[in-house]
């Protein structure tokens, strides 16, 4: 199996689900799709998803809930 990275596609804040009181849209050893939402990135108060673009079956996510991500940052990884 092969490892792939997902990468953040803009500078922001990282958030892992929709809101404070909704579950994550992917937990640590979930199965992904490639148009899955694993993320959102926050810019100035304006919302983009993160998608998982790839399939597989493992996701592990190297930054935390609401921890600031630069540009083409890895994100998470899945395992392919």
């Amino acid at each position: 199996m092969s490892t792939i990275e997902i990468k953040s596609p803009l500078p922001g804040t990282f958030y892992r689900a929709s809101s404070p009181d909704t579950p994550p849209f992917k937990a640590d050893g979930d199965t992904v799709k490639e148009s899955d939402t694993i993320g959102l990135i926050e810019v100035m108060k304006t919302f983009q998803e993160v998608p998982a673009g790839v399939a597989g079956s493992k996701i592990r996510f190297l930054v935390d809930n609401e921890e600031p991500v630069m540009a083409g940052q890895v994100i998470a990884e899945v395992e392919a």
